[in-house]
């Protein structure tokens, strides 16, 4: 080995290097461009977010206010006036109880190089409210559908037993009105089924601080991997169910302007990952050449610049192979294809140059640990640091006992070069 040929060497790893990383965010693009527009369809296709609000109760209270303005008078003189106006003020009545239970089903759904977090949803309340001493004309209601791009089946929506009227604008929600005498109750239910996307959230009121009594919310997912989303509260209750959870969320008198919510689990997504591991690749690239000049120089078996030219192809045609694979195979299967079609581009080449013995021993071992292991474990989200860098510590050991005791100076020393020595003719 000399230098000169180190630094062909690392030429070569350098050019590589930059065309992983055009691969790399040729992916990233692919990814980005799509799922803005998949998103689009699958919301149409499916069904949007939910942000379920609690049903609101009011009244409304007709005042006079009077206001001054200012007019021209026909000589254009500014003058002022007193008008007098009636305004209606809407009067919030806060619900006494809520009793609701939520069914939450996963149902994932693949466009292109992503997983969507799909859901199908089972949602049924039951309300109290009570109208207040100072009540003036009928108790309104109004109830908000969570989401404006979703279907809405057995849907039901009662006063104390009665069916609301149909909705003329569903945008809008519906609205029912109940003749209430100071302190009576009126019971509201509502239920539907639907299908929604990524979050589920229950807002005790569509905007603000609101102040929830005697209520409770049970929810039964069919998936183990909970997680809650940003600025909502925990659960007062987990207990597992079958294959999933039964949490509840129990308040005697809460005041919060926080919601409940479910952030469903997430799918290992093609794109993203194919996209980590390219970017990823230099550095097993880096190992898997290090230890093969490491084992040159054990060995005997060193190799030419333009050898690591070839090996260094073969280990880009694994993120080239696994880029386009994952558009129409599952992200497993893909990253099959592309190790087996690598080591074997590797392995069938390094045998012509070393005896299949050592391709196989010594490059194929190198490669599978370097590329196909510390790629694979990508697979294991918030492990894959730790994986690659216990890997490379243990790695890193092994160098360092095998050369300990290799004299340098003398690897890396010029060759010499001897003048052929001419044999004088004979005569004969």
């Amino acid at each position: 080995m000399t230098v000169k040929r180190l630094f062909a060497i690392l030429f070569i790893f350098a050019a590589t290097a930059l065309a992983w990383f055009a691969l790399g965010g040729s992916v990233v693009a692919r990814t980005g461009k799509s799922d803005y527009a998949l998103t689009q369809a699958v919301t149409a296709l499916w069904g949007g977010e939910h942000r379920q609000a609690a049903p609101e109760a009011y009244f409304c209270r007709k005042r006079t206010v009077f206001e001054t303005v200012k007019e021209e008078d026909a000589e254009g003189q500014e003058i002022t006036r007193r008008i007098e106006k009636e305004v209606t003020d809407r009067i919030p009545i806060p619900l006494t109880a809520g009793r609701i239970a939520v069914d939450l089903e996963l149902e994932h759904r693949r466009k292109g190089l992503l997983w969507y977090d799909t859901y199908a949803v089972a949602f049924h309340g039951t309300y109290r409210v009570e109208a207040p001493e100072d009540v003036d004309g009928p108790v309104r209601l109004a109830f908000t559908f969570p989401s404006d791009q979703a279907i809405y089946d057995d849907f039901s929506f009662q006063v104390d037993g009665n069916e609301a009227p149909a909705a003329t604008d569903l945008a809008q929600g519906l609205r029912s009105e109940v003749d209430l005498a100071p302190g009576q109750e009126a019971l509201i239910e509502v239920g539907y089924r639907s299908r929604g996307l990524d979050t589920w959230r229950y807002l005790f009121a569509p905007q603000g601080v609101a102040n929830v009594r005697n209520f409770d919310l049970t929810m039964t997912t069919d998936f183990s991997e909970i997680d809650f989303p940003a600025d909502t509260l925990s659960p007062s209750t987990k207990t597992r169910s079958g294959d999933g959870w039964q949490l509840a969320w129990t308040f005697d008198n809460l005041v919060s302007g926080k919601a409940i919510g479910m952030d469903l689990p997430n799918r290992l997504n093609p794109g993203p990952l194919t996209s980590r591991i390219t970017f990823f690749a230099p550095v097993s690239l880096l190992f898997f050449i290090t230890v093969m000049i490491v084992l040159g120089v054990l060995k005997h078996l060193e190799l030419h610049p333009a050898h690591y030219f070839f090996l260094s192809t073969a280990f880009f045609a694994f993120h080239l192979l696994l880029a386009y694979l994952v558009d129409h195979l599952s992200i497993h299967l893909a990253f099959g294809i592309a190790s087996v079609v690598s080591i074997g581009l590797v392995v069938s080449y390094l045998r012509l140059v070393c005896g299949i013995r050592r391709a196989l021993t010594y490059a194929g071992g190198a490669q599978l640990v370097f590329l196909v292991l510390f790629s694979y474990a990508f697979f294991f989200e918030g492990y894959t640091g730790l994986t690659v860098t216990v890997g490379a510590i243990l790695t890193l050991f092994l160098l360092m006992q095998l050369t300990g005791r290799v004299d340098w100076e003398q690897v890396f020393a010029k060759p010499v070069v001897r003048e052929a020595t001419r044999i004088p003719e004979t005569s004969g």
